[in-house]
């Protein structure tokens, strides 16, 4: 069961942004980084069961990879749904949409899993 506030996030925003204003990202990226990086958060704490969710930033040779673990081992699947009126279950939509590839990994013997998005900045 969670907590009825999601933990805080913005340790991992600051860094990210730091990281990318950096390395001379276009503000448009910087936001859209920001934006799949809090969807991604949010999920591992909702439905992954983790009560502050582990953040992984890399940036190399153009390429940043925002990773977020959690400690439940159901892969995400992006829902489908007729009503365009539901309040939830767009998230890995719009996270496929903010950026440029997207996916989730197994951890190491059955302990969670990492999802994951990459952006590159020449694109």
């Amino acid at each position: 069961m969670c907590a009825f506030n999601p933990p805080d996030w913005s340790a991992a925003r600051e860094e990210l942004r730091a990281v990318l204003a950096s390395a001379s990202w276009p503000d448009d990226l910087i936001h859209d980084a920001e934006l799949a990086l809090c969807e991604l958060f949010v999920n591992a704490w909702r439905h992954g069961g983790s009560p502050a969710p582990l953040v992984i930033v890399l940036l190399l040779n153009g390429t940043l990879r925002i990773s977020v673990a959690d400690d439940s081992p159901t892969l995400p699947e992006p829902r489908t749904s007729a009503d365009p009126y539901e309040l939830s279950g767009r998230g890995l939509h719009l996270v496929r949409s903010l950026t440029h590839r997207f996916g989730a990994d197994p951890r190491k013997r059955g302990k969670g899993k990492l999802v994951w998005f990459e952006l590159d900045a020449a694109a």
